[in-house]
C-alpha cells in the first residue's frame, strides 16, 4: 500500500509542478485581457493657468482649466475588427474635452484607439483616428502592458500625431503602491488646429488662410502600476502657442494655453483603489497560484520519496531476509 500511495503522490507532484509554469507562461497571457466594453472617465485640472481670450487675442490668467477624458469601449467595432484581425481586439472611442473657468468649451478632440486586448499593441484598422484625421499609431497610449518592465516604451502623442520614446525614470512609492515612473518630453512641434473651435465661425480652414499656425510642447509624466500596467497618476506641463499670420495682428506669437495639468484628487483615490483590487487578480495568475502549486508539488514529491524509502526499509520485528508484504514479488 505504501508503494501505491507513493506513486499516487508522485503523480500529483508532477502534475502540480508542471501546472505552475503552465499557469504563468501559457494561461496568463491568454486569460489576462482588457474587456471590450470597458468605460472610464478621468478629470484633470490646471490651476492658475494661462488661456487665450479669442475676443481680444490676448492671453490671460484664469483660476482653473478642466480637462475631462473619457474612454468608451466600442464592442460592435471590436467584434467587426476581430473577424479579420484573428485576435482579441479592443476599440476605445475617446474624447478629450477642455473647458475654461466659465464652463465653456475650449477644445474638443475625439479619437479612436484600436489595440490588442492582451498585449496593448496597436491594431491598425479602418477608423483609427485623432480628431477625424486617420493615424497609424506605433507604441502604446493610455495604458502600459500587463507586467510592465523597467525600460523605455514608445508612446503615441495625439496632439502631434506621432510616437516618441517615453522613458523609465525609476521605481517610486505612490499612495502605498510600488509604481514605475515614466517621463516623455515633446519639443515644440507644429500641430493641427482642433476641428471644433471655441469661437463660432472660426474654423481650422479660416485660420489657415490667415497664415497663423499652432505649436505645442509638453512634459508628460505617468506613475504606472507594473502589475496591471494601469497609470495611477498622470500629469503634464503643457504649453500651446499660436504663431504668425494676420490673425495675431502685430503679435508674432501668443500663448493659447499654459498650465500644469494634474489628475483631480478624487479620481486619483478612485484609480488607486481600482488598481489595487485588479492587481490581485493578475498576481493570482502570475505569482500566488504558480508558487503555491510549485510548493505543493515539492511537498508531495518529498512525501512520496519518504513513503517509498520507508516502504523499502525492512521491518525490524521480522527475521533477517524476510520481505514485507508490500515488497514481495508478484507471481505470474
Amino acid at each position: 500500500m505504501r508503494r501505491k500511495a507513493s506513486l499516487v503522490l508522485l503523480a500529483f507532484a508532477v502534475f502540480f509542478a508542471a501546472l505552475a509554469p503552465l499557469l504563468r507562461w501559457y494561461a496568463f497571457p491568454r486569460l489576462a485581457k482588457i474587456p471590450p466594453s470597458q468605460y472610464q472617465e478621468m478629470v484633470l485640472e490646471a490651476k492658475n493657468a494661462t488661456l487665450l481670450d479669442y475676443g481680444t487675442m490676448r492671453p490671460k490668467k484664469v483660476p482653473k482649466v478642466t480637462i475631462v477624458q473619457t474612454l468608451k469601449g466600442n464592442v460592435e467595432e471590436s467584434e467587426k475588427i476581430e473577424r479579420t484581425a484573428g485576435r482579441d481586439v479592443v476599440v476605445w472611442d475617446g474624447l478629450s474635452y477642455v473647458q475654461g473657468p466659465d464652463g465653456k468649451m475650449v477644445s474638443e478632440i475625439p479619437e479612436r484607439y484600436i489595440f490588442d486586448a492582451h498585449t496593448q499593441d496597436p491594431v491598425h484598422a479602418d477608423g483609427e483616428m485623432v480628431d477625424g484625421d486617420p493615424v497609424r499609431r506605433e507604441g502604446i497610449e493610455f495604458k502600459w502592458p500587463f507586467l510592465t518592465e523597467k525600460r523605455d516604451y514608445t508612446y503615441f502623442d495625439a496632439q502631434a500625431r506621432t510616437s516618441a520614446p517615453i522613458h523609465y525614470r525609476g521605481t517610486r512609492n505612490f499612495r502605498g503602491l510600488e509604481v514605475y515612473y515614466f517621463e516623455q518630453t515633446i519639443p515644440w512641434t507644429r500641430v493641427p488646429m482642433p476641428k471644433k473651435m471655441p469661437v463660432k465661425g472660426i474654423t481650422p480652414e479660416s485660420v489657415a488662410k490667415t497664415g497663423t499656425t499652432r505649436w505645442y510642447t509638453t512634459k508628460r509624466m505617468f506613475w504606472v502600476d507594473p502589475t496591471t500596467g494601469a497609470p495611477v497618476n498622470g500629469q503634464e506641463i503643457h504649453r500651446e502657442e499660436l504663431r504668425g499670420g494676420a490673425l495675431l495682428g502685430d503679435q508674432k506669437k501668443v500663448t493659447a494655453f499654459a498650465g500644469h495639468v494634474k489628475m483631480r484628487e478624487d479620481y486619483i483615490d478612485y484609480t488607486v483603489d481600482l488598481v489595487s483590487s485588479q492587481r490581485q487578480l493578475v498576481l493570482l495568475l502570475t505569482a500566488y497560484l504558480p508558487w503555491a502549486f510549485l510548493t505543493l508539488g515539492t511537498a508531495l514529491l518529498t512525501l512520496a520519496l519518504f513513503l517509498e524509502a520507508r516502504g523499502r526499509r525492512p521491518d525490524p520485528g521480522l527475521p533477517p531476509g524476510t520481505h514485507t508484504p508490500d515488497l514481495q514479488p508478484i507471481n505470474a
